[in-house]
């Protein structure tokens, strides 16, 4: 069936349907026949030169398995970014993002700060500059994965858009997604295997809502001492008088760190992400630490496996049509990032690209 596109009215509308189809890898020609509408309809409707008919808004709707609010809406009065959370002084750079309708700006942190140019330096609070369009193109993740920058890699060559990741712990994570400051959240507060994994975190600590947790890897963490260190067997370390160097409440290695010491005194000095464990060990300002094999390795340092944890990436369902999480999951799908996390010391991808849908709250 052919639908057809009427002239566009003097009401304005958003139009997502040029970074839907792009999210997909999709020529015009071949959206223009899933939808059953002419290759000059689809590129009138993209630059806004049409608007598309009731039937073909419903066909277009039907093809990228979304709402047709979702691609097509009125425009809201123009609102200035805003602080995701306050900045710590000023001048200060930041990145920008849309989510979830709201433009925010993020304060430049490390360790992407060394990976990614600012989109513009603040003097005061506000005003800021507004760039949507750099905002609505960027995907929002807050992780603890030590090889996030592959994946940022990964989904910048096969996507329009870009990808920002905040360096954050699982519960940290949770928390901002939560509160709608970041589009998706890295957790691994479950064993691989272990029943009802990751989604058990999911349902105690997010809204009432429908969630998805995307399989990422599945990765050894363990315990990191010093290359020099006399200590042989894992059982030597929790036996032995080691400076460790602990891990934030809420972050999966905690877990792991309570387990093997058990009612042990608390370390002194705590890490914030696996890095900053290594970090510490190869700087002498602890002895051991608790982190995943690949910061380890990279490290030089010895390592003790103790488990293996699944590491998932949670977003809302309502979100799972926007071009940039249907990017995500593409490129967490694609054999190129499988063969990039099977080939990382301690890492696997046997499920990656599994989604579990799941409800939270009571």
């Amino acid at each position: 069936m052919n639908y057809n596109a009427t002239i566009m009215t003097d009401v304005p509308l958003t139009n997502r349907i040029k970074s839907f189809r792009e999210a997909r890898n999709w020529s015009q020609a071949e959206l223009a026949e899933r939808a059953g509408i002419s290759r000059s309809g689809i590129s009138a409707i993209e630059s806004n030169r049409l608007t598309p008919s009731v039937d073909a808004a419903l066909q277009l709707a039907r093809v990228f398995e979304c709402a047709v609010e979702e691609l097509f809406g009125h425009f809201a009065e123009a609102t200035p970014p805003e602080w995701a959370w306050p900045a710590n002084h000023f001048p200060t750079r930041y990145w920008l993002g849309e989510v979830g309708g709201r433009t925010l700006a993020y304060p430049v942190e490390m360790p992407t700060a060394g990976q990614r140019l600012p989109d513009g330096v603040a003097q005061q609070p506000a005003p800021l500059d507004d760039k949507q369009e750099i905002a609505q193109r960027t995907l929002v993740i807050a992780t603890c994965d030590p090889a996030a920058q592959f994946l940022v890699n990964l989904y910048e060559r096969q996507s329009p858009f870009r990808l920002l990741i905040l360096s954050r712990s699982s519960g940290e994570s949770l928390a901002l997604l939560a509160q709608g400051l970041v589009h998706a959240a890295g957790v691994h507060l479950s064993r691989v295997n272990e029943s009802p994994g990751n989604a058990a975190l999911v349902r105690d600590r997010l809204p009432a809502e429908s969630w998805q947790l995307l399989r990422a890897a599945q990765w050894e963490e363990g315990l990191a001492v010093a290359s020099d260190s006399a200590v042989r067997t894992l059982r030597e370390a929790t036996k032995s008088s080691l400076r460790w160097i602990g891990r934030l409440p809420g972050a999966g290695a905690r877990r792991c760190q309570d387990e093997l010491r058990g009612d042990s005194r608390l370390p002194q000095r705590t890490a914030r992400d696996h890095r900053a464990v290594a970090e510490a060990i190869v700087n002498e300002w602890a002895e051991a630490g608790i982190c995943l094999r690949l910061a380890s390795e990279e490290a030089q340092l010895r390592f003790f496996s103790i488990c293996e944890d699944q590491y998932d990436l949670c977003y809302s369902h309502r979100q799972a049509a926007d071009p940039r999480i249907v990017a995500l999951v593409k490129t967490i799908r694609s054999a190129e990032y499988r063969s990039l996390v099977n080939s990382l010391p301690g890492y696997r991808a046997a499920d990656a690209g599994e989604v579990e849908v799941i409800r939270s709250g009571s």
